[in-house]
């Protein structure tokens, strides 16, 4: 097997260099780029050598501390050929390692994976949901992937709302639709990881695991936002006897910030992935496992607490199909093309519509005051045009995006929401000094939908660019923090299916389009994005995306405009004050980074009718760009500071 070593790539040596390996990325391919440079995926200390992530010396990254809310100081990290972002240091350190070896940002993102359901279980599961957004730079085409859970196929419109769903009259379910395994959704993101390994990885699959079974056998540092979510969930848990056994000591105390804890099952699961593919988990004993413990119908607590089970079934999670999808993909500007995902999210749509309506106005002027101060303020005129462009935005989304496979777009679809004569008849709606508070959504004639606002919760979202130049960027879920609290074989699993609306019709019995129907999947926020420049797929810009449940468009678009509108890089943009809002009268101005006066900014849209909530907001963007720096193409990337991530490439960072 051929090796070679990195060099600073320019955009045209890329090209050369990919079509001397074949012009493919995929699967099979013997040859890789393999990094020798003993450095790579390493952090520089403040002495100057380098430090391992995840080896517990001085400097390491993974070295977990309270949860402050906001880590000031971070600056964009650079590198030659490949670079991974996550919101958790071992995750970042399982994808860079990958990269390391030759693999593709697929081969990447599946370690990532594996990784982030052991350490980062508040956030995401190897039993939950991904969307991808993925770059082939051999092709030049953009694929969205779609590894959304699905309802059940015993499932109605009144899953969520009744324990009989025949039964106008009965009770909801108990002891809540979250608690109860009737939020707990037919898993998809293994077999999404593994149709997209299949047709862009380079790695043997089976070897993409050894970080996260490592990890669960020999044990790990409990970061502190793991430590803090078993705390606030700890009553929730505490009806699993799984959950217990994993996240409390034997005396009933928690585990604790910084202690070093080991997840057996979890490891055991791994292997039999690692061996068996994304059917270890849909067929078999991890499948009857995930059947019964999402059939529990009392809690493992002394009260023997009752819980409504789910209706899921061995055939559900048998025939569970992930889905490739056309991304949602606009020009911005004339200079950017912009892909998003694609329904049942709504987060591609509203993104695109967003920027859209914003291309209306030279948003240039009213960038931050100085940006080098974390991003820096966000000026007055530049939050109310962002958070006046989401609302109309939200209001799309709130009524017309579901699940496209049951619920048709209006019009003619995406390209009737994103139709320019439309977005420009929107952002006249815009006035410059008054908020519309809540807007209303665009008239397609006459379409029997209600309006939707069911809230989403967490997620994490984790961004890579191999050294072949593929790109993906992709946001995971389990929903709320640890999902539904019911745990199996060392895994949580989800809530998801309260993404849906837990009533079918409004309170004038219309039909909503994000209504529980069976094998439906539930609508959702998540937005991986990519940006290119010019008007398609080729010259790579940028990717990015964010948990964050419902907040989640307003986190990328802020995000997105900080970069090409405003000039940010990577690291500002991410830092910067997260601004804007849903579709009501209440804008966010995140207060997270209190060494920042927002005082003018706060007062400045209150004067133009907002109401202002300044509450600290729980973003974790992961950004990565293709930058020019002293005469060289570079990576450049940027981790949340409102979370526990940091950026890896090759060479100590």
């Amino acid at each position: 097997m051929q090796t070679r070593k990195f060099w600073p790539l320019a955009p045209i040596t890329v090209a050369i260099l990919l079509a001397s390996c074949g012009g493919s990325s995929h699967h099979g391919d013997p040859e890789l780029i393999v990094d020798t440079n003993p450095n790579s995926c390493t952090v520089t200390s403040s002495g100057g050598g380098s430090v391992v992530v995840g080896s517990g010396v001085a400097g390491d990254p993974a070295a977990p501390e309270a949860a402050s809310g906001y880590r000031l100081g971070l600056k964009a990290k650079h590198s030659s050929s490949y670079m991974a972002v996550a919101n958790t240091p071992l995750a970042t350190k399982a994808g860079c390692d990958v990269l390391k070896k030759g693999g593709t940002a697929v081969d990447a993102a599946v370690a990532m994976q594996a990784v982030l359901g052991l350490v980062e279980p508040q956030s995401s599961t190897i039993a939950g949901s991904a969307f991808m957004v993925y770059y082939d730079a051999a092709s030049k085409k953009v694929v969205a992937y779609d590894g959304r859970e699905t309802a059940p196929a015993a499932a109605t419109g009144y899953y969520l709302a009744r324990q009989d769903q025949a039964d106008p009259d009965s009770p909801t379910p108990l002891p809540s639709a979250r608690r109860s395994g009737r939020s707990i959704g037919v898993p998809g993101v293994l077999r999404m990881l593994e149709m997209a390994q299949k047709e862009h990885g380079k790695l043997p699959w089976n070897g993409l695991f050894d970080y996260g079974i490592q990890l669960a056998d020999d044990g790990f540092k409990v970061p502190g936002r793991l430590a803090a979510a078993i705390v606030s969930n700890a009553n929730s848990l505490a009806l699993d006897a799984n959950a217990v056994a994993t996240y409390f000591h034997q005396d009933g105390t928690p585990r604790k910030t910084g202690e070093t804890m080991t997840n057996k099952p979890y490891a055991k699961t791994l292997r039999a992935i690692a061996s068996q593919g994304a059917d270890a988990l849909h067929t078999g004993d991890i499948a009857k496992a995930i059947v019964a413990k999402a059939g529990q119908s009392v809690g493992d607590d002394a009260a023997k607490t009752p819980i409504t089970p789910s209706l899921m079934t061995l055939g559900d999670l048998a025939n569970y199909q992930p889905k490739k999808r056309t991304p949602v993909c606009v020009n911005y500007r004339s200079a950017y093309h912009i892909c998003a995902m694609s329904p049942p999210s709504s987060g591609g749509i509203a993104i695109a519509q967003g920027l859209g309506i914003l291309g209306q106005f030279d948003m240039k002027q009213y960038a931050p005051t100085n940006p080098e101060n974390e991003g820096g303020v966000p000026t007055v005129m530049g939050a109310h045009l962002v958070s006046e462009a989401e609302r109309l935005a939200y209001s799309d989304r709130d009524k017309y995006v579901a699940d496209t496979d049951f619920i048709p777009l209006p019009a003619n679809g995406v390209s009737s929401l994103l139709d320019p004569d439309y977005l420009k008849q929107r952002a006249s709606l815009i006035h410059p000094d008054k908020s519309m508070g809540t807007a209303q959504a665009g008239d397609f004639g006459p379409v029997p939908l209600g309006v939707d606002k069911t809230v989403e919760h967490g997620t994490t979202h984790l961004s890579v660019v191999d050294a072949y130049g593929n790109v993906v960027s992709m946001t995971t879920t389990v929903e709320s923090s640890m999902g539904s609290f019911h745990m199996v074989e060392g895994f949580l699993l989800t809530n998801q299916l309260t993404d849906f609306s837990a009533a079918p019709v409004d309170s004038a019995g219309t039909p909503i389009a994000n209504r529980v129907a069976p094998n439906k999947r539930p609508r959702s926020t998540m937005a991986p994005t990519l940006v290119f420049r010019g008007d398609k797929p080729g010259d790579f810009v940028m990717a990015t995306g964010s948990p964050g449940g419902g907040a989640i468009i307003q986190y990328v678009m802020k995000t997105v405009v900080g970069a090409l509108d405003w000039g940010l890089d990577a690291q500002q943009a991410t830092s910067l004050v997260n601004i804007g809002a849903s579709n009501s009268p209440t804008t966010g101005v995140d207060g997270s980074n209190t060494s920042l006066d927002l005082t003018g900014l706060v007062e400045g849209l209150k004067a133009k009718g907002h109401t202002v909530s300044t509450g600290a907001q729980s973003s974790g963007v992961a950004t990565i760009m293709r930058v020019t720096k002293d005469g060289k193409t570079l990576l450049q990337g940027g981790a949340d500071p409102r979370r526990e991530g940091i950026v890896l490439g090759d060479g100590a960072l």
